[in-house]
This record gives C-alpha cells, sequence and structure tokens, in this order.
C-alpha cells in the first residue's frame, strides 16, 4: 500500500482523507499494525485509484499467465475473517478473486458499492449476500451478478469457511 501511495505521491494524511479514514489507521495498515476489513481495503484501493485486484498486482510482480496455488498473493483480514487471493495476473480485463469468509466473517459492517459489474459463484459453505437491502442466502453453485453501484455486503453467519469467487472486468 505505502508503494502505491508513495508513487501516486499522496501523504498519509491525503491517503486517509480520500478514503474517509484517519492518518494514524492508514499508517497502522502500511505497518501492518492494522487488519482492515474487506471494504476497507476497497475503500483504501478505490483512493489510491485501483481495484482490490490492482492492489494485488501492485505489489507482486508476476509474469507468468499461470497462477500457481502456492504462489497466489494473499491478503488477511483479522477484521473481516476473510482471506483475499489474487487468481488473475498483470495486464489482464479479467480480475479474479477467491474469498475465504471464516465463521462469522462479513465484507464490512455496511454495504458497500463497487465501480465495476461483479460476478460471484459460491463454490463451498453458505454466505448471505446484501444486495441493495435483500437478503438472500447463498449455497455451493448459487451465483449472483452485482451492478455497478449497487451496494453489497457478505456475510458468513454458519460455523464453516465459505469461498466465492468474484470476477470484475476492467474496463479501458
Amino acid at each position: 500500500m505505502r508503494e502505491l501511495r508513495e508513487a501516486r505521491r499522496l501523504s498519509v494524511r491525503t491517503l486517509a482523507a480520500q478514503a474517509g479514514f484517519s492518518p494514524s489507521f492508514i499508517s497502522q495498515v502500511e505497518n501492518e499494525q492494522a487488519s482492515p476489513s474487506i471494504a476497507s481495503l476497497e475503500r483504501i484501493a478505490i483512493a489510491l485509484g485501483v481495484t482490490l485486484g490492482e492492489f494485488f498486482q501492485a505489489t507482486e510482480a508476476r509474469t507468468s499467465l499461470v497462477v500457481k496455488e502456492s504462489k497466489r498473493p494473499r491478503l488477511e483480514s483479522a477484521w473481516s475473517k476473510a482471506k483475499i487471493e489474487a487468481l488473475g495476473v498483470e495486464h489482464s480485463k479479467i480480475e479474479p478473486l477467491l474469498i475465504t469468509l471464516g465463521p462469522g466473517g462479513s465484507s464490512g459492517k455496511k454495504p458497500q458499492t463497487h465501480s465495476r459489474e461483479e460476478f460471484a459463484l459460491v463454490l463451498s459453505g453458505k454466505v448471505t449476500l446484501v444486495l441493495d437491502g435483500e437478503e438472500q442466502v447463498l449455497q455451493p453453485g448459487d451465483a449472483a451478478t452485482i451492478p455497478v453501484q449497487r451496494s453489497r455486503r457478505w456475510y458468513n453467519h454458519t460455523a464453516e469457511s465459505t469461498e466465492i469467487l468474484v470476477i470484475s472486468v476492467r474496463f479501458p
């Protein structure tokens, strides 16, 4: 995150103001002293002018078109009880992410909007998707299309982890 911020010549205070956080929180995240929620990571990425997928690409130099499971860039969020893994390659228009929500995990306290259309497929477990205030319980094999700027929140109220494949497409 620090590399992206410095490359854009943003101070901690400026990034914090643009993302809607305190400068101390941004500093703690940069120094791995705080574990932001998925929603908070998305807000920081947007303030940096990148998507969550691009956030991974900025931190991992990848040249192969194949992403081995053992080499996936990962971010963990203790707050969200989640792990996010980048499945795509650099400079691709397709941004696939694997999100694993642990028991009691969620994408954030409140629903968030996204600047891209997303497709989500539940691979394992059960998860609740709140889309524009309407709750849907999704099970393995269930899929959802989430239009641009529609509020959405994921949460797992079960005792098992849930895996969700989320794909967005970057437009030029």
